[in-house]
């Protein structure tokens, strides 16, 4: 399979659990916010490691599609400098309650949806996610995946 139809496929496959407008729209906020989340509880263990799985998951990312790896590599440069300017004591507290509340949000938005999260399937549409979320920005914004 070619890697632009391998992210197509995936996408596609993502979004049939993701049609609802409110439940799309909870993914476009919860999504990046886990992504934050689970970024800081990494960071508040190790901030090296935090960065080494954001650099890891890009690896997987550019195999995918170049431009959806940049729109990630942006967004997880955004978020690790955020963490970086943090108190490092408020990073732990901080990444669990958001974590928490955006994980809450997702299982409302799958119950409004009427279907399972797509990751209960496959455990790679955990790295998709963001990439659905990358996806309605790119397509309100024109710009290829």
């Amino acid at each position: 399979m070619s890697e632009q139809r391998a992210i197509v496929t995936l996408l596609l496959k993502y979004s049939e659990s993701h049609l609802n407008p409110t439940n799309e729209a909870i993914h476009c906020v919860c999504v990046p916010l886990i992504v934050f989340s689970l970024l800081g509880l990494i960071w508040a263990v190790h901030p090296l490691l935090a960065v080494a799985l954001a650099a890891a998951s890009m690896v997987y990312y550019f195999k995918l599609s170049r431009n959806f790896a940049l729109g990630m590599l942006l967004m997880a440069g955004f978020m690790l400098a955020v963490l970086s300017a943090l108190p490092p004591a408020s990073v732990l507290p901080l990444s669990i309650v958001i974590f928490v509340l955006a994980w809450i949000g997702q299982f409302i938005g799958h119950k409004i949806e009427g279907k399972k999260p797509s990751f209960f399937d496959d455990l790679r549409f955990l790295l998709i996610g963001p990439l659905f979320v990358l996806g309605v920005l790119y397509r309100r914004l024109n710009l290829a995946y």
